[in-house]
């Protein structure tokens, strides 16, 4: 049983901790806030930061500095985000390797679940399944025919070990039964190189990269990796409704704040994002970019990392996937 006496002065000794969270969270924003992005400049996680960033400013009355901190799939960032001061002037924003990461790398230092407060969800990421154009493996009904006919003498490209491209790829292979090599490329600038030099056969990618080379009609997309047609692309039908029931693989976007930040802040910082996901001048940018809008607030986006680190992680056990490095 614990001393009243103990109790009391543990009490006492937190209160002041308490108080000025509570005062720093009633004072807060009076300083620019820095927003750490988990890749470079120029992708699609870079590019939603810098489009939804000033409508972030408007909301919460401060400047947004972005600061890209690529590596790793995102765990360079994520470290440095985990490692920061809970006050409220530093926030992640990060796609899907906040929930596969935990499974893909040894040694991260830090656990995803328990080092970061989720704020808001800001989109889905989904995946186009493409050949090259010309090939006479136009659709996911005959690639699926010649990959059976054809075990193991096939290759898919991917952008890295543990990636979307190779995880979308992988639970293919295992939904249809089938045996393909896969072959990790560094980047989806050579993973879809792969695919016009004809080094293999079929890749899962996101829009970003090969959106040019669709309207160039080099490449073909015949399937979507999402449970739902992706917008400006719903001539593509999905892998679900080609065959495979309950087939969704997809990225996602979301920002994160270091453990022990305010909740108010949490709150206030999430919903700014939500309003600013659904901005109207924004939607064509999406679209461009293959995002698809799917902002949610802390609580939500909680419960949504949950279950996907749940799926993924069994999947990336039951195949003994290990990232590179």
């Amino acid at each position: 049983m614990r001393h009243p006496r103990r109790a009391m002065l543990a009490a006492l000794l937190c209160a002041p901790s308490i108080a000025q969270a509570q005062a720093n969270a009633q004072d807060w924003p009076h300083r620019p806030i820095r927003l750490v992005v988990s890749f470079p400049p120029g992708g699609s996680t870079d590019v939603l930061a810098r489009l939804v960033a000033p409508h972030l400013e408007r909301s919460l009355g401060q400047t947004i500095v972005i600061e890209n901190r690529g590596g790793a799939n995102g765990a360079v960032a994520s470290a440095a985000v985990a490692g920061a001061t809970p006050d409220g002037y530093t926030f992640l924003l990060d796609s899907g390797g906040g929930i596969t990461n935990a499974f893909l790398m040894r040694g991260l230092g830090f656990d995803y679940a328990t080092a970061f407060a989720p704020v808001s969800q800001m989109t889905l990421l989904p995946s186009v399944l493409m050949v090259k154009t010309g090939s006479p493996h136009d659709s996911l009904e005959k690639l699926i025919a010649h990959l059976r006919a054809n075990p193991g003498r096939e290759s898919y490209g991917s952008s890295g070990i543990g990636t979307g491209s190779h995880l979308s790829g992988a639970m293919l292979m295992r939904r249809a039964g089938l045996d393909a090599q896969h072959v990790p490329y560094r980047g989806g600038a050579q993973q879809m190189t792969s695919i016009l030099a004809g080094e293999t056969l079929f890749t899962f990618s996101t829009l970003a990269v090969p959106a040019p080379l669709i309207a160039d009609r080099q490449v073909v997309a015949i399937a979507a990796s999402s449970a739902e047609r992706i917008p400006g692309f719903e001539r593509v039908p999905t892998v679900a409704e080609s065959g495979f029931p309950g087939f969704d693989m997809v990225d996602m976007h979301g920002i994160y704040a270091p453990a022990g930040t305010p909740h108010a802040i949490i709150q206030r910082v999430g919903d700014a994002v939500v309003a600013a996901m659904a901005e109207p001048g924004l939607q064509s940018r999406f679209t461009a970019l293959g995002l698809v809008p799917r902002a949610a607030g802390p609580e939500a986006f909680a419960t949504y990392l949950t279950t996907q680190r749940e799926k993924m992680g069994s999947f990336i056990r039951s195949e003994n996937i290990r990232a590179e490095g």
